[in-house]
Order: structure tokens, then C-alpha cells, then sequence
């Protein structure tokens, strides 16, 4: 299993049953030394405001999320899901653990 830490879209339960047609069961955790930056997408029906996570310059900057365990092949459905604004990257949580986090795709 995969350690994925979410931000935003993928806590929602309404997605999760649409990417892996279940509910994920997640605990908070942080990622230091990030933050949000606002971020359009363009979609079927027009622009979309969403948030990724970037690198800062300053590492007591603090992303509040959460962490699920996923499977490879989940992970390759996130990938999927998300667009090509994004990029997955390991980042090291507060806690320790290191999981996968979308980013900006610069």
C-alpha cells in the first residue's frame, strides 16, 4: 500500500466513490514548507478554481490535510483524475511518514 496526502478534491467523499467507488477512512497529518497557490482548470463547462500545493521559501509554511492508504493501482486512477496541472511527488509529512502529494506541474 501507497500513503497518499490530499489537500482538497480528493477528501471529498463524492469523489472518492467516483475515483475508487469507495469511501477512504484518512487521518491528518501536514506537509511543511508548502503552500496553496490558486490554480484554473479549464473543464467541460468552463474555467474551475482549485488550490495546488508549491513549494515555499519559507519551511514553517504548513498544508493541513489528509492521509489515506491506497494501492498502486488506485494511484494510477488519482493520475488519471487529475489534470495535467498537477504532478505527484513523495513529500515527508510532520509526522514522519512519507506519502504522495499532487503539485504544481511546472
Amino acid at each position: 500500500m501507497e500513503l497518499l496526502f490530499s489537500y482538497g478534491t480528493l477528501r471529498s467523499k463524492q469523489v472518492q466513490m467516483q475515483i475508487f467507488n469507495k469511501v477512504l477512512v484518512g487521518t491528518q497529518d501536514q506537509i511543511l514548507g508548502f503552500k496553496l497557490k490558486s490554480l484554473q482548470i479549464e473543464e467541460e463547462f468552463g474555467m474551475a478554481d482549485y488550490v495546488v500545493a508549491v513549494p515555499s521559501e519559507n519551511l514553517e509554511d504548513i498544508i493541513h490535510g489528509a492521509v489515506f492508504e491506497v494501492s498502486n493501482s488506485e494511484l494510477l486512477k488519482v493520475d488519471q483524475f487529475e489534470s495535467n496541472s498537477y504532478k505527484r511527488v513523495h513529500v515527508t509529512l510532520k509526522s514522519g511518514r512519507v506519502a504522495w502529494v499532487y503539485t504544481e506541474n511546472k
